[in-house]
């Protein structure tokens, strides 16, 4: 893929202005007091695995409607003293995967807790998932997840998924190996979108690692790129041909435009320049709005992949660094 998005000069001060639903704020309020009105019931059990360095929990708890979420709790063996925790969230597709894959942290001395998107990882060869999604949609969507429920905010999808998020993060705080004022929330893609939203629905968190965010100024990621999943939204829209302005609407309540503008946390950003999963503008204009210190690393001949192990390696600078004082 070329560069095809705004040049780098203007990608660094696009801000465009944000169309954001009266009630937003109390959209997500009470959404969040819904879901507070389940026990959260956090379950963590050991699971086996002939590791020497680290301890393995397999992790449930209550999300959105009370659903039953999975995930994995990784904590270094033998650490002194509740630690750092990274929220981990998955990108679009996939499912928790295996313990073997989420060892970099850990192995800086954090624990990571990863939450499994609800209804993704069955179609993921390499990263299964375990985790349904037991609430329907009432009326016809396109393949995949995007416009599920999407001509209602009260039954679209990521309604669910972003409350799991927060939830997730009230589990990880019950766990007596974390300090609940030293959690990081992370992700890339669909992660990267779910943490955004995390950071901005749960000001209690320490930081934000958000990656090549997808889920953010759909209006323009739809107009401009022909790539999946965005394009979930296209081809409904092509079929539903009077549901535009509802579909916006909805989607309204879910931009990472709204939730980047709520973000006061330390946030590290990243962007690649041939990215046409989740184009360099949309990413920008997020960043852009986002309110607390903020930092970005720019990847000028990458697409969606981004910064990958390189990636890695500023996320860990820079979260030893926050969480230091340093």
């Amino acid at each position: 893929m070329a560069l095809f998005d705004l040049p780098l000069e203007q990608l660094r001060t696009y801000r465009p202005e944000r169309d954001e639903p009266a009630d937003f704020a109390d959209f997500w309020t009470r959404t969040l007091e819904e879901a507070r009105g389940f026990d959260l019931a956090p379950e963590f059990t050991r699971y086996d695995l002939p590791f020497a360095s680290v301890d393995v929990y397999d992790v449930s708890f209550a999300g959105w409607g009370g659903h039953r979420i999975s995930g994995w709790f990784i904590t270094p063996r033998d650490a002194e003293g509740p630690l750092p925790c990274v929220m981990h969230y998955i990108g679009y597709s996939g499912g928790r995967g295996f313990p073997h894959d989420h060892l970099m942290w850990p192995a800086a001395g954090y624990a990571v807790f990863v939450m499994e998107t609800r209804g993704h990882g069955g179609a993921s060869v390499g990263h299964p998932g375990a985790t349904g999604d037991p609430h329907g949609a009432t009326h016809p969507h396109a393949p995949g997840m995007m416009t599920k429920g999407i001509l209602d905010p009260e039954e679209y999808y990521y309604r669910r998924v972003f409350t799991d998020a927060v939830r997730a993060v009230e589990a990880a705080a019950t766990h007596p190996a974390v300090d609940a004022d030293r959690i990081i929330v992370s992700g890339g893609s669909q992660g990267g979108g779910i943490a955004q939203a995390t950071a901005a629905l749960c000001p209690s968190v320490a930081g934000a690692l958000i990656d090549v965010p997808f889920l953010t100024h759909f209006r323009r990621a739809v107009e401009i790129t022909d790539r999946d999943p965005y394009q979930e939204i296209v081809r409904f829209l092509a079929s539903r041909r009077g549901d535009e302005e509802q579909v916006f609407r909805t989607l309204g309540y879910f931009d990472g435009l709204h939730f980047a503008a709520r973000g006061q946390v330390p946030a590290l950003y990243s962007v690649a320049l041939m990215d046409d999963v989740c184009p360099p503008s949309t990413v920008f204009a997020a960043y852009n709005h986002w309110q607390g210190p903020k930092e970005i690393t720019v990847w000028a001949w990458n697409g969606h992949e981004g910064g990958q192990g390189f990636q890695r390696e500023e996320q860990l600078r820079y979260v030893h660094k926050l969480l230091s004082g340093a």
